[in-house]
């Protein structure tokens, strides 16, 4: 299978619209009150919501969240037809420490996080070509699973825009009833919603809490 992110001046944006999809494609197990656990030994995933129900996110099995992570990972360039219990433990909690990483709105939090990231899966820097590609950088180690491979390849994505535009690109949608989170790629000016739709959205609703006020004094009058 191939996992590598094209970075060595081919394709920047691939490896950020990539994490975005995955960040939006499953449920944030911090937020539904998951846990999931390593796999059992014999390919079974121990994964338990808080009501103690196993193998279920809110009524979406595991099975089904491997499906969705190949279909966005496929998308994105990656050669796969199935992933293994481990994998989807794997990327199940690389996306949770990633997601953490897109709330992060200060740029020196923001730097130091990508930092402690690449300590942590041993970031070594080297060009590597395979399956076809032209030369590109990788960071994650040899033989990284798919954890520690959309970690290492999403700072790297990270840090390459946070170095060239010297601002944060990514946050969560502020748009009432949105919680998608959105990787831009600093084109533009800066982001505080996922898409025009919510941004429209929310300027209506600004434009309609600015005028509340009016009405009722007028209602009073």
């Amino acid at each position: 299978m191939a996992r590598y992110s094209n970075l060595g001046g081919v394709d920047t944006i691939r490896p950020l619209q990539r994490l975005e999809a995955l960040a939006n494609v499953v449920p944030d197990l911090r937020e539904i009150g998951a846990e999931i656990g390593a796999p059992d030994g014999v390919g079974a995933t121990t994964a338990t919501r808080a009501d103690g129900e196993p193998g279920t996110f809110e009524g979406v099995d595991v099975d089904e969240l491997a499906g969705r992570l190949v279909d966005v990972l496929r998308a994105h360039g990656e050669t796969l037809d199935r992933l293994e219990s481990s994998d989807v433990v794997e990327l199940l909690r690389s996306l949770d420490r990633l997601r953490a990483l897109l709330c992060i709105g200060e740029v020196d939090r923001a730097a130091q996080a990508l930092n402690d990231l690449f300590d942590e899966v041993g970031a070594r820097p080297r060009l590597s070509r395979h399956d076809g590609s032209p030369w590109h950088l990788h960071v994650d180690p040899d033989d990284a699973g798919w954890g520690t491979w959309l970690l290492a390849s999403s700072a790297l994505a990270l840090a390459m825009c946070l170095q060239e535009h010297g601002r944060i690109t990514w946050g969560r949608c502020e748009a009432s009833g949105c919680r998608r989170y959105f990787v831009g790629d600093g084109r533009g000016g800066a982001r505080r919603y996922c898409s025009e739709r919510c941004a429209n959205r929310a300027r209506v609703a600004r434009h309609r809490s600015r005028l509340r006020p009016a009405d009722a004094r007028d209602h009073e009058a």
